[in-house]
């Protein structure tokens, strides 16, 4: 949504999800990545390389944002000043982000976290509640982005999908502002939107003229069962008070949503054995990592 709010400007373009950076950035560091080739070995190449570079890693560096603008500049639409690339996995990769582009404007969108875990295994697991498959999101990608915001919070602009939904009009106009756009003409419109043709990411309603306030309270069918509850509420706890505070909510306020959800017993069993063979897909993904990470020891 917001990536089609911002997409409205006649200086904006963008890609449905780039990806590109990840790779590259990826090849300094030794785990996080699988691949035909011994990825730990690869990295190593690389880093011996670049030690006999001068700044080696800096230039690195510099020449994977020049390769990145030079994507972009080619993808944009003629007249652009910026182009978005709204990549949901970057929170892995956020630090190095903001070393590489220090000029760039960045945005980070919160959303109630119960509302998100909602969403995820909706959209993507049918609604079955597959939450190990998006830990990586859920633990590590939170983590990542409360970290850096804590760390650079001026050069960050912080919005609540919440908010967003709620007065697009002016939301759109504080981001226009810190991306150094001039004001918008009227009322948001995402017809004006460029079509996301790739075939990654959440396309939304391409036809809608208008941003609903119907998801807000969409998420609460999903999550009424004890076992999803009392998950969710492990989940906020792991979270805390003081990240929550961070993207702009209330433990509390999360907890009493939580609760006032009638409870139902629909999918309490299947959930319960997926949550269980999840928990042993981790433990037998974590060995295999320790493996790996032995066997690159022992060469």
């Amino acid at each position: 949504m917001l990536q089609r709010l911002l997409a409205t400007a006649p200086e904006v373009s963008t890609a449905s999800e780039p990806w590109i950076l990840l790779p590259l950035l990826y090849a300094l560091r030794p785990s996080g990545a699988a691949a035909e080739y011994d990825h730990q070995v690869m990295t190593q190449g690389v880093h011996d390389l670049l030690a006999q570079v001068p700044n080696g890693r800096e230039l690195y560096l510099a020449e994977v944002k020049r390769l990145a603008l030079d994507l972009y500049t080619a993808a944009a639409a003629p007249g652009s000043r910026f182009f978005v690339d709204k990549t949901p996995r970057y929170h892995l990769i956020a630090a190095d982000l903001l070393e590489m582009f220090q000029d760039a404007p960045f945005a980070i969108l919160w959303r109630n976290p119960l509302a998100v875990v909602a969403s995820t295994v909706k959209s993507w697991a049918g609604g079955r509640w597959a939450v190990h498959r998006w830990h990586v999101d859920l633990y590590q990608g939170v983590a990542n982005l409360v970290q850096v915001v804590e760390q650079h919070p001026s050069r960050i602009t912080v919005a609540r999908y919440e908010d967003l939904l709620a007065d697009p009009d002016g939301e759109l106009e504080r981001l226009r502002s810190a991306m150094g756009l001039p004001p918008g003409t009227g009322s948001v419109d995402l017809r004006a939107a460029p079509e996301l043709i790739g075939s990654l990411g959440d396309h939304g309603p391409g036809n809608s003229e208008t941003v609903s306030t119907e998801p807000l309270e969409r998420w609460k069918r999903t999550i009424s069962n004890p076992v999803r509850k009392a998950w969710c509420k492990r989940y906020l706890a792991w979270i805390g008070r003081e990240r929550l505070a961070v993207m702009g909510y209330e433990l509390d306020d999360l907890l009493h949503d939580l609760d006032a959800i009638p409870t139902t017993s629909r999918m309490t069993f299947s959930d319960l054995y997926r949550l269980a063979r999840g928990s042993g897909v981790r433990r037998l993904r974590a060995m295999a990592h320790r493996d790996v990470e032995g066997s690159a020891l022992l060469r």
